[in-house]
């Protein structure tokens, strides 16, 4: 959806608002702004807006969770305080309530996870692009924001945007910026923006991988004849760097250069703070999870006879295939044949996890711009009357909707600012 002439920036220089990014967090933030009555021209840089959500929801849109408040809150760790006001505002029903609102309905999976009926996210932004659209809202794609231009003499802020057509600039009495964390840079969130607001003296955390798959170094033969292979029913058990023993059951996915999947993203902030602190982080596998360390022992010391230990793990245990060559990869062919040392490395393989998967590759980042640097409604100390949402903050969350919660809560919260930053400035003329 690109400007048309007579919306294009060089032809708006006093907006009432300029909303940069066109993720969930900016899209919600430009909604607020329009329902307030101001001006709202929203610039992205990539071709169409909403990419990395139409991604997220290709296997299935996973739109927020059913867990109560306080578990839900928990799940943004060390952040959580900070991000509990703006779910307070904003939570997983409201969001609900949101899409139904579009004409969409939901509902719940087994896991608590909460879908949209058609498990797509392009029917949703598509309705919501019309509502936007017929609310004032101006979009303007192929713009990508590259600085700050000259101070005015009204105190607007001054943006400066590359586009197809050369630089264009636009002055906007407030701003909200929504310009994503990191990761997936091929669809607009490139983290760009960190030495353009690190310049004005703002304060940003490094980002970092979360949410990511990490690199285990694996035989040649294990890699190749295991990569892709799905581990299910097995948990990962691992000690915080706090000392908090965590455990989680699920499943993940071997890859040719290591071990990613949803059981693996539920535990990467841990394991990756264990890795920048330690140089590695050591996890133990539980390939059975559903069985006591005593009544595995008890199955692998029954007589095997003539049988392999191969035939006899899949007999008595039903370990075969990829968890069969997980035993292989880490115990030694004399521990293959002990039943002590076997029976617990079925409950408690060691595992070494040497680093986390480069930023770009992964689902989301943590660090970003930080809470200290933004008020109690998400305007930036530095630069008052601009607003942060979204994953450019400085917090994480696992997947399962928590992020996409917490990115439509932030850019509600920093869109109501905003406008209400607006009202009391004219209040003030």
């Amino acid at each position: 959806m690109s400007a048309s002439p007579a919306s294009s920036p060089a032809q708006h220089p006093a907006i009432g608002a300029v909303v940069v990014g066109g993720g969930p967090a900016g899209l919600m933030a430009a909604e607020m702004l329009a329902a307030r009555g101001v001006p709202v021209d929203v610039y992205d840089a990539m071709p169409s807006v909403g990419r990395k959500f139409l991604m997220a929801g290709k296997g299935g849109m996973n739109i927020t969770h059913s867990e109560p408040s306080p578990a839900f809150v928990a799940r943004y760790g060390s952040r959580a305080d900070r991000v509990a006001p703006l779910l307070d505002a904003f939570d997983a029903q409201a969001l609900r309530n949101w899409v139904h609102a579009l004409g969409i309905d939901t509902f719940v999976g087994s896991s608590g996870r909460v879908f949209p009926t058609e498990m797509k996210a392009a029917p949703l932004l598509r309705t919501w692009l019309h509502r936007l659209r017929e609310s004032g809202v101006r979009v303007h794609t192929r713009h990508r924001w590259i600085g700050w231009g000259d101070a005015t003499a009204s105190g607007a802020h001054a943006l400066r945007f590359a586009t197809p057509e050369g630089e264009a600039s636009v002055e906007a009495r407030t701003v909200v910026l929504a310009l994503g964390g990191g990761s997936w840079a091929r669809l607009g969130s490139d983290a760009a923006w960190v030495p353009l607001l690190a310049a004005r003296g703002v304060d940003i955390a490094p980002l970092k991988p979360t949410n990511c798959g990490f690199d285990v170094d694996w035989s040649a033969l294990f890699g190749a004849r295991h990569a892709g292979d799905p581990v299910k029913s097995a948990a990962i058990a691992v000690t915080a760097p706090d000392g908090t023993p965590l455990y989680r059951q699920g499943e993940f996915v071997i890859s040719a250069m290591g071990i990613e999947g949803s059981l693996v993203y539920a535990l990467s902030a841990p394991i990756r703070d264990l890795i920048d602190r330690d140089g590695v982080a050591e996890i133990r596998l539980d390939l059975a999870p559903g069985l006591s360390a005593a009544r595995v022992a008890e199955e692998i010391g029954r007589p095997r006879g003539s049988r392999s230990v191969s035939s006899h793990l899949q007999s008595k245990l039903g370990i075969t295939g990829v968890k069969a060559g997980l035993l292989r990869e880490g115990l030694s062919k004399e521990a293959m044949h002990d039943n002590a040392v076997l029976a617990a490395g079925i409950k408690s393989l060691p595992l070494r996890l040497v680093r986390a998967r480069p930023i770009d590759e992964v689902i989301s980042t943590a660090g970003g711009v930080t809470f200290e640097a933004m008020d109690d409604r998400l305007m930036l100390s530095a630069l008052p009357g601009v607003f942060c949402a979204g994953e450019m903050l400085d917090w994480e969350a696992p997947t399962g909707g928590y992020l996409l919660t917490a990115c439509f809560a932030s850019g509600r919260a920093a869109g109501i600012a905003a406008a209400d930053y607006l009202g009391a400035r004219a209040g003030k003329a």
